[in-house]
């Protein structure tokens, strides 16, 4: 008698013991999206800050790769500048070796005793003549190539002044932005950071999922004038309701995003 009283006690505790279990986990499961809820709203302020800061990381970014193209160019330039005066005036010193051999040879000439070797030396200036012309014609073309370099070197040298100045004023408007929301965004940052923490790991990754496939970053949204917050399809009243209860995750079936009841929003604003 003794057992079956003991049996009947425990029999008739269990249901109740189920049953608070069930609204621990609906509560457990409400707390979770309410979670997954703030940690939307706090990143979605982060993201308001980088936008204001809009293409101007991307921008600085492009400038200093411009610029330290321009440096090359312009290094390059010079380069080849100091190339080209190399030849030139190695063509100067084979024109004055030239011609000293041609007064050399004419000199030569007046001391000879036979047409033979008058003829020879006549050939030997007209060849130091022609040595002569050829380095002239490349003195010529190396000038012009270098005016042209000199020239090039000089635009490639104001555009990068210009864009030297560019990205000084760019980097100032970046820098002024950042100073005025960086505080607010580290205190965004570690708030967000402090509620993941509280968000299981599947949940998680799920948000950071649906989040970075999200065009306007948005992962979780409530529901609005009987349709999804995000794609703005129509939501069935029986999934409202499902919603409404905050008793599992239910996801938009044509956007994916995770709907929550529009109550949370307004708890937010309150608080």
């Amino acid at each position: 008698m003794a057992n079956t009283a003991t049996e009947k006690k425990e029999k008739a505790t269990k249901p109740a013991a189920v049953k608070k279990n069930v609204v621990d986990a609906d509560a457990s499961m409400e707390l979770k999206l309410k979670l997954l809820y703030q940690l939307q709203q706090t990143d979605s302020k982060v993201d308001a800050i980088k936008l204001l800061r809009g293409e101007l990381p991307l921008e600085v970014q492009d400038l200093e790769d411009h610029l330290q193209g321009l440096k090359t160019r312009v290094a390059n330039f010079q380069a080849e500048i100091k190339d080209i005066e190399g030849l030139i005036s190695n063509k100067k010193v084979e024109m004055e070796a030239a011609r000293a051999l041609i007064k050399k040879y004419e000199a030569q000439q007046n001391n000879v005793k036979n047409n033979r070797e008058y003829d020879s030396i006549t050939k030997e200036i007209e060849f130091q003549n022609l040595e002569v012309e050829l380095a002239e014609k490349r003195v010529k073309e190396f000038t012009a190539q270098m005016k042209e370099r000199k020239q090039q070197l000089e635009e490639a040298k104001e555009l990068m002044a210009e864009r030297t100045q560019d990205l000084a004023n760019k980097k100032k408007e970046l820098e002024e932005i950042v100073s005025e929301t960086s505080k607010e965004e580290k205190d965004l940052i570690k708030a967000s950071e402090a509620i993941q923490v509280q968000i299981d790991d599947r949940m998680l990754k799920a948000y950071q999922r649906v989040r970075s496939n999200a065009r306007n970053g948005l992962a979780v949204v409530t529901v609005r004038r009987d349709a999804c917050g995000g794609c703005f399809n129509k939501i069935p009243p029986q999934r409202q309701l499902d919603i409404a209860l905050s008793k599992k995750i239910i996801v938009c079936e044509y956007c994916g995003r995770i709907l929550v009841d529009a109550s949370f929003a307004a708890e937010a604003e309150e608080k």
